[in-house]
């Protein structure tokens, strides 16, 4: 059976389970404490020398360690229901919503927090390697932030899913965005109707733990 390892308090490997979870795959799951430091430690790194969340184990025995090796692994596994596309135009447009939600959503928030926050002094970016914060990132990070809800907003107006008119990876990856976000305090609101009349129906689905 295939490993997830897992915190259940991070946007990332929420990604994965989610997935996991829109595809009824039967898995284990580890869970890593990364508020104390177990995901530098040396047992978590001969799992993942990257020392990052989330990290899948196949039942071949490869370790996946980053969100877009795992979903192309389980979209081959466990082909339905296919949240990578069913047609060469629904890839695509997929893959485009799903690169535009992680640069522009997901990126932003993870550049505002890991930019500002007193916790992640010399953290600014994920892995073994220690990085300064830039503090004018964080600022930029929240203005992206803000344009990215504004733009999603719009584009939901006349939509039940991000893209290809089908649930997918995109709505997966925007759902941990639009969740993640609170950590920078930029949320939705009235001024986003489209946008949380989305999310409810994503919550709806029973898969967004």
């Amino acid at each position: 059976m295939i490993t997830l390892y897992d915190c259940a308090t991070a946007p990332s490997p929420r990604r994965a389970r989610i997935l996991l979870a829109e595809k009824r795959l039967p898995h284990d799951t580890v869970q890593v404490d990364l508020r104390s430091g177990e995901h530098f430690g040396a047992a978590f790194r001969r799992i993942n020398p990257h020392c990052t969340v989330p990290a899948l184990v196949t039942d071949e025995g490869a370790v996946l360690t980053d969100n877009a090796a795992i979903a192309a692994y389980v979209e081959a596994l466990q082909p339905e229901p296919p949240l990578l596309g069913r047609t060469p135009l629904d890839k695509a447009e997929i893959a485009s919503w799903q690169w535009r939600v992680e640069f522009e959503g997901l990126m932003a928030v993870a550049e505002a927090l890991r930019n500002s926050s007193p916790a992640m002094v010399d953290r600014a970016l994920p892995g073994p390697v220690n990085y300064a914060q830039i503090p004018a990132l964080a600022e930029r990070g929240v203005q992206r932030l803000k344009h990215f809800l504004d733009e999603l907003n719009i584009h939901l107006e006349a939509r039940e899913f991000i893209a290809a008119g089908q649930f997918s990876i995109a709505d997966i990856t925007a759902v941990v965005a639009v969740d993640f976000a609170r950590v920078v305090k930029v949320r939705p609101g009235d001024e986003h109707p489209h946008l949380l009349r989305w999310r409810a129906a994503m919550e709806a689905r029973g898969t967004m733990a």
